[in-house]
């Protein structure tokens, strides 16, 4: 039996990148981020009633930039995050509007 037991060698622990395609994309890199951390901000200013004014300008601002970078996006690694930014940006939109919105 132990002919049936192989240790795994020359692997590389798996790490996180958006460049899977081997090509560097910096500004694309930036705008899948930056779309990513506004919408989790703007779900979680969305939770807190009194932000309702910040929620909705930040959500606002993630989907229109998540959309935008989503027509550019070269990677999927780079769609996945710009999606779930756009996705958290719009409910944390919509629950900023529900709680007052701009006024």
């Amino acid at each position: 039996m132990p002919e049936t037991i192989s240790a795994q060698t020359g692997r590389r622990p798996a790490r996180l990148t958006l460049n899977s395609d081997g090509r560097r994309h910096p500004l694309l890199n930036a705008v899948t981020a930056f779309t990513f951390v506004a919408g989790i901000t703007a779900f979680a200013l969305s939770l807190v009633v009194k932000a309702h004014v910040l929620a909705t300008i930040i959500g606002m601002v993630a989907l229109a930039v998540g959309l935008v970078a989503q027509l550019e996006s070269a990677t999927r690694e780079e769609r996945i995050f710009i999606v779930a930014g756009i996705v958290a940006g719009f409910v944390g939109m919509g629950l900023g509007i529900a709680h007052g919105g701009f006024g």
